[in-house]
């Protein structure tokens, strides 16, 4: 069995929360160490992965954590603000870096990101993204084999109830990285990249304020237009009516079966709160240290993590990915690819850090990926505040 990559975490938050599954239970991952300010998820973490072989170690430092011997890798799940500095932090250790996104809120820290990990001769990735999911990288893989022909319109979109989950203030304040466009269109778009093939040359969107109570963008629509010919529509909203679960089988984003008669239950919990105090507290009860039975072996998937429903039109066949595989639609007949239902969730995501850092492979979800998929993100706030179509300067010279 090959050696594990022994894995430190920056923030034991919602983010790592959601990764927690994958990272306990891939035998390609060993957790030793984590910072994080709160004491009781430090306890936590030492009690969950400390082996009679080895001590895991929880610091309250950032610096700590990146001067650890043991430490091969930092997975950064802190507040997107603070990305930067904790990716100079760990890159100046040559510690190899997974960076949640979005990478940071603007093209230069994203620069120097890239430059820090650069210097410190390490790898950058980020994620997690839905473009780690195994159906869109079937897809993908089918439509490079060119069988179907080029892809020339894809259609992504996704209802969810993301705006009435609870929140701390700054998740609802776009300026410090709040509200669905920062979040949520990471995924969307990185999808649509990765189904397209190529470089985005032009954003055209709206976006959408439609509760006094949620001051950020709880909904989009964007037009994108791809060097190559490709165009892409993107719709998402966080607002909690309809949900494209219905399109999936009622198989959530994270793989697990979903109840349809829990309809309103994200809007029905946050009515308990009235402050923004009582808000951020009935977050803090989901995070790792006060939420109980974490680090358990997942629940049995009903299928693959996604992201809402999508189609590609190729030249000639069209490609919809779901949660048990991808369904091609040709001119006589239509078919399932099928995928296995996965043992561990978003296995994807630690497959890719692995062939990384331990055998130097290239990784498709490189800190330039990430940085190009900020760059639409950006765009879509831009084009929904001027009402003016936006091109894609940096992404369009870095593709040449």
């Amino acid at each position: 069995m090959s050696e594990p990559l022994r894995l430190g975490v920056i923030g034991l938050g919602r983010a790592f929360m959601l990764m927690l599954p994958t990272f306990a239970h891939h035998p390609l991952i060993r957790l030793v160490a984590a910072a994080d300010p709160r004491s009781e998820a430090r306890r936590q973490f030492e009690a969950d992965f400390s082996t009679p072989e080895l001590a895991a170690r929880a610091y309250d430092g950032v610096e700590a954590l990146c001067a650890d011997g043991a430490v091969e890798a930092i997975y950064i799940a802190s507040p997107h603000q603070l990305h930067l500095e904790h990716v100079r932090l760990a890159a100046g250790r040559r510690k190899h870096i997974l960076v949640e996104k979005p990478m940071a809120l603007s093209i230069a820290d994203c620069q120097a990101m890239i430059a820090s990990a650069r210097a410190g001769g390490v790898h950058l990735l980020v994620g997690h993204s839905h473009s780690y999911d195994a159906p869109y990288l079937k897809a993908a893989e089918l439509i490079r084999a060119g069988r179907f022909g080029r892809p020339r319109m894809i259609a992504a979109t996704n209802y969810t109830d993301f705006l009435y989950r609870p929140r701390r203030p700054e998740e609802l304040d776009t300026s410090r990285g709040g509200g669905v466009v920062f979040s949520q269109a990471a995924h969307q778009v990185d999808v649509v990249r990765l189904l397209a093939g190529g470089v985005v040359s032009s954003v055209r969107a709206v976006t959408g304020r439609f509760d006094p109570a949620r001051p950020t963008e709880g909904a989009y629509q964007a037009f994108l237009t791809f060097c190559g010919d490709a165009s892409a529509t993107l719709t998402y909203s966080g607002y909690g009516r309809y949900d494209t679960d219905e399109h999936l089988g009622w198989i959530g984003e994270l793989g697990q079966r979903r109840d349809p008669d829990g309809y309103g239950a994200a809007r029905r919990g946050l009515a308990q709160v009235s402050t923004p105090e009582g808000e951020a507290a009935l977050k803090n009860a989901r995070t790792y240290g006060v939420a109980k039975g974490v680090v358990s072996a997942p629940a049995a998937a009903a299928g693959h993590n996604h992201f809402g429903h999508i189609v590609v039109s190729c030249e000639r066949a069209d490609l919809r990915p779901m949660a048990d595989g991808v369904m091609i639609f040709a001119d006589d007949r239509r078919w399932l690819e099928p995928l296995a239902v996965p043992d561990v969730p978003r296995a994807e995501v630690v497959d890719e850090l692995y062939a990384a850092v331990k055998q130097n492979i290239a990784p498709l979800h490189s800190g330039e990926w990430g940085m190009a998929t900020l760059e639409v993100c950006l765009a879509i706030l831009e084009s929904a505040a001027s009402g003016r179509e936006v091109v894609l300067e940096h992404q369009i010279a870095a593709a040449g």
